[in-house]
């Protein structure tokens, strides 16, 4: 009976199956025939013995994590991505809800220069961090100086880090963000403004009564894709903007640029599949806890 209904099913929508045989392809050879790998943290990796021939260690892949630095390195990695969804949200939201209510011809140009950093990599943005910040010829520097200042070892103090790398991941994913939340507003239908217009709201009234509400389940969407990854660094911006400057480690090395060094070093590829394992199963669970918070105060939003 399932059978013969299953078939009626695909006959009826067979075209959308049919389009979706590629994504469903991709998915099925990247994502899931690769979970055999899932074993490597598990053993000790030999090249000379290959993947099932290797010994088994149990959970001493898992043991490095755990050292002398694992606090260090856990807390700056969820703190920051912590911050990321904070602001990110915030400034992404505003800017989303300024183009709703600009002219629609004016719209194309802001989007393309909010939008535009995203597609630099962090390799061509280290570089232009490091003209702005370098100690002895950058920018900031010498405007500190023509102002009396002494100049700044930005190179040199972790302390300045934090808010510096903020700035330049929010900067370089406003623009991507924002153009998820327009389009989410675009989605709404007209007829909601007018009516409030017609009973006298303001603007600041239609964005707080409207537009954020019917908002709220593309925001949480996005903040629970957000959090399956707050343990999980951005490598290239961590790695390359800080310089892997070995001064900088206390508020710059998050779990990715320290499992990247470890690899280096030591070459263990259990050890860095380990990393791996912690972060994906530790991101699911933060996902489940969180959009079971959400399903128990606001049932209507929650993602599942």
């Amino acid at each position: 009976m399932r059978s013969s209904s299953f078939i009626k099913t695909f006959m009826r929508y067979r075209q959308l199956f049919i389009l979706s045989l590629p994504g469903v392809l991709l998915l099925f050879v990247f994502s899931y025939m690769p979970l055999y790998g899932i074993l490597l943290p598990f053993k000790d990796y030999k090249i000379d013995l290959g993947f099932w021939d290797s010994p088994w260690v149990g959970f001493d892949n898992f043991k490095y994590l755990f050292s002398q630095d694992a606090w260090r390195i856990t807390r700056n990695t969820v703190l920051y991505n912590v911050a990321f969804i904070v602001v990110l949200l915030i400034v992404a939201v505003a800017f989303a809800l300024m183009l709703n209510e600009m002219r629609r011809s004016s719209v194309k140009f802001y989007q393309t220069v909010l939008f535009l950093p995203y597609f630099l990599s962090f390799t061509v943005v280290s570089y232009i961090f490091l003209a702005m910040f370098d100690m002895e010829h950058g920018l900031v520097n010498a405007i500190l100086q023509w102002f009396g200042q002494d100049a700044v070892l930005w190179y040199n103090d972790a302390k300045y880090w934090p808010p510096l790398l903020i700035l330049t991941y929010v900067w370089k994913n406003a623009g991507y963000y924002t153009i998820i939340y327009f389009t989410g507003l675009l989605g709404i239908n007209e007829e909601y403004y007018e009516a409030a217009r017609v009973d006298g709201a303001s603007r600041w009234q239609l964005i707080k009564s409207i537009s954020i509400p019917l908002l709220k389940p593309l925001i949480i969407l996005m903040v629970l894709m957000q959090v399956g990854k707050i343990f999980v660094g951005n490598f290239d911006m961590f790695y390359q903007i800080p310089r892997d400057s070995s001064l900088l480690y206390a508020t710059t090395d998050v779990i990715d640029t320290y499992v990247f060094r470890s690899l280096k070093s030591l070459g263990d590829i259990g050890m860095a599949s380990a990393a791996g394992v912690y972060q994906s199963v530790v991101g699911l669970a933060l996902v489940l806890i969180v959009n079971g918070f959400i399903r128990k105060f606001d049932s209507e939003n929650s993602v599942f």
